[in-house]
């Protein structure tokens, strides 16, 4: 039998089940709210909700592996493409652009044009220290964490403090190396 091919993240997204959009939105905004009355204090938020994404992100990249059919990535460069192109859409509909990478090829941009978080969405002023989307950069890694790549996500533009598109930088800090629980008999 051939080995079966990759899907597209236009592929992946038109056979998943979906959530209506609307209510994901505010579904999210709910939940931010309610840090933001439980915490008191925007920064704890953002910790809470980058939390809350790695912890996302350390079970949907089974959700990801076991519906995307995609191959182990070669380099990070590989795994920043699969992210952007069928991960993003997979799962919020949307695709991202990488750019910015730095010469050693360990660090680059994800941006996106669109965000499905950020519908219906003004931050007040007492908000302006608040990463509303932290989930997101928590849920990559995650994700990478369960692949064995260890990342620090940071977000470098954000649509709702006024810039023209949403920005997270991927660093890439280690790879970790596999470890396999038992020894081959030689």
């Amino acid at each position: 039998m051939p080995p079966v091919a990759p899907r597209s993240g236009d592929a992946i997204f038109a056979s998943v089940e979906r959530v209506n959009a609307e209510l994901f939105t505010l579904t999210y905004g709910a939940i931010v709210r309610q840090l933001l009355t439980d915490l008191e204090e925007v920064e704890e938020v953002n910790k809470q909700l980058d939390q809350m994404g790695y912890n996302i992100g350390i079970r949907l990249i089974d959700e990801f592996l076991a519906k995307s059919n995609v191959s182990r990535c070669v380099d990070f460069k590989e795994t920043a493409e699969v992210i952007a192109k069928v991960g993003f859409k997979m799962f919020l509909g949307v695709t991202a652009t990488v750019t910015n990478w730095d010469a050693e090829g360990t660090t680059c941009s994800l941006v996106l044009e669109d965000n499905p978080l950020v519908d219906f969405v003004e931050l007040p002023d007492t908000c302006q220290g608040l990463y509303y989307c932290n989930v997101l950069s928590g849920v990559i890694r995650g994700a990478l964490e369960m692949v064995s790549m260890k990342t620090e996500v940071t977000w470098i533009r954000d649509m709702l403090r006024g810039d023209d598109a949403f920005e997270m930088q991927v660093k890439l800090v280690k790879q970790v190396p596999e470890e396999y629980p038992y020894k081959d008999d030689e």
